[in-house]
């Protein structure tokens, strides 16, 4: 009974640091610096706008040609600078992108969190105006962009590698714990989605082990407006071909064509 009594005080002690510290599991920022946006991209430059709750966040702009710009949501590690593959890609299709960095990221001041990271995407949202906007949210970003969409409807929407929520996804990297019952921060796409109408792609490589592709094609199914799905096989969750690979660069481009045709 006491050696019992004992592994049962050990378990509960770990959740509660699970509990406490379970934050610095879910966001990975660099904090930065970043180097200045034109030495990194031709022709970008650096831009900041205030949240709801009062932060001044930095950001890379890319001008762009195009009618239809792009507001890239990163994951959850690495900064900005880390996302500049894909806006060089896009500009030169003539795509005006906005690679906007969460707070906590990049130099930016504050610290993650779910509703924090909706008062920054909408933020970014308010700077780039009346133009036709596609967002572009990658793993943890597709849930912020999902956010962004069911309360700011884009023209546009693309999730690369998204999850149902994010306590199914935390359940696929550690199945140990009681994922569910523990999280603070809970991004329900798959939930959030079913209440958007705007063309959706939806982008996923077979070999992810971070997000299992069966969850990003759950999001897929639960959305009730168009969807195109682009399955890249043999794809990891940080492989390059979701940067700058044709399936991603693609999808991206032909929306924005779509978008811009319509109008």
């Amino acid at each position: 009974m006491r050696a019992v009594l004992v592994v049962l005080a050990v378990a509960a002690a770990l959740l509660g640091l699970v509990w406490a510290f379970q934050r610095r599991l879910v966001y990975l920022p660099d904090p930065g610096p970043v180097p200045p946006a034109a030495q990194v991209l031709p022709g970008a430059r650096e831009v900041s706008f205030t949240t709801d709750d009062g932060l001044r966040l930095d950001a890379w702009f890319v001008p762009g040609e195009h009618e239809v710009a792009v507001l890239v949501a990163g994951g959850n590690a690495g900064n900005r600078w880390n996302r500049a593959p894909l806006a060089r890609a896009l500009a030169a299709h003539g795509l005006p992108v906005l690679l906007m960095d969460y707070r906590g990221y990049g130099g930016n001041p504050g610290s993650p969190t779910e509703e924090g990271l909706r008062l920054d995407a909408e933020a970014a949202r308010r700077f780039l105006g009346d133009v036709p906007v596609i967002y572009f949210g990658e793993s943890l970003g597709a849930a912020v962009a999902t956010r962004l969409a069911a309360d700011h409807p884009p023209d546009g929407l693309v999730l690369r590698s998204p999850f149902t929520d994010l306590a199914a996804a935390g359940q696929a990297n550690y199945p140990f714990l009681p994922v569910r019952a523990l999280l603070r921060d809970r991004f329900p796409v798959a939930e959030r989605i079913a209440g958007i109408r705007v063309p959706l792609v939806v982008i996923y490589g077979t070999a992810d082990t971070i997000v299992p592709a069966v969850q990003s094609r759950a999001v897929a199914a639960a959305a009730p407006g168009p969807v195109t799905v682009v399955e890249i096989p043999g794809a990891g969750h940080n492989d390059l071909v979701f940067l700058t690979g044709p399936e991603t660069v693609g999808a991206v481009t032909d929306l924005a064509d779509r978008i811009a045709g319509a109008r």
